[in-house]
């Protein structure tokens, strides 16, 4: 089977090539687009987010030798979480090459974050299954490149460490308020506004409501550490 001219790119892109080229056609159909004759990716998705866990739960032991199982998890859950594998999949330009159906086409599908997140641990199963545990690896830690170095930074949640600073001084959980959304229906980008009862206040925009309430929580918070 001798894939298209975008496959055949996106395999230069992740620096690995298929001997079964059938795996990286399915990695890359979303369930809108399967039918009795193709396969979607869920299945691979399934394996890929195990075989993505397994190499970082690796790099992680290996990279704090004296770090306990609590200092550990939150490191983990920042590396595998859905925005992490999403912000891999724009990077290599997986939205380009996915196969979707009418609907999810119209509607930004190339943009989801919850689908560039699957649709990038199915392409990590593809790789596993092609090619073996030790190459799976290798293209987990090139795509994931610098993301292990600073996951200490990136590790806990922000709007999560938000709310704990806001309750540590009895105030009210802060509240996300979504202050514009501009684009065309099929990506769109939404600004939302992170604030305190305190009347502190940080925006962020971004192509998900997810994904904004998170980088202003973050805004917010390293606002807070800068005024104290």
């Amino acid at each position: 089977m001798k894939l298209g001219a975008d496959l055949a790119a996106f395999e230069v892109r992740i620096g690995h090539k298929f001997t079964q080229p059938e795996l990286l056609i399915e990695a890359v159909t979303h369930a809108s687009m399967s039918s009795a004759t193709r396969n979607d990716n869920q299945r691979l998705e399934f394996l890929g987010d195990r075989v993505l866990g397994l190499v970082m739960a690796e790099a992680l032991l290996a990279a704090d030798v004296d770090a306990p199982e609590g200092t550990l998890a939150p490191r983990f859950n920042a590396l595998v979480r859905k925005e992490t594998c999403a912000d891999v999949a724009r990077d290599i330009g997986l939205g380009d090459v996915l196969r979707l159906g009418r609907s999810e086409m119209m509607s930004g599908g190339r943009r989801k974050l919850a689908l560039l997140g699957d649709a990038v641990e199915a392409v990590i199963a593809a790789v596993y299954l092609d090619a073996g545990f030790d190459v799976a690896r290798a293209l987990i830690v090139r795509l994931w490149g610098t993301r292990i170095g600073r996951v200490e930074e990136d590790a806990r949640d922000a709007k999560t460490a938000l709310q704990e600073w806001a309750q540590a001084r009895g105030l009210a959980p802060p509240a996300y308020i979504e202050t514009a959304r501009t684009g065309p229906d099929h990506a769109p980008e939404f600004t939302i506004e992170a604030k305190l009862d305190t009347g502190e206040v940080a925006r962020a925009t971004a192509r998900s409501k997810r994904e904004a309430q998170q980088a202003a929580a973050k805004a917010l918070l390293t606002q807070l550490e800068q005024d104290t």
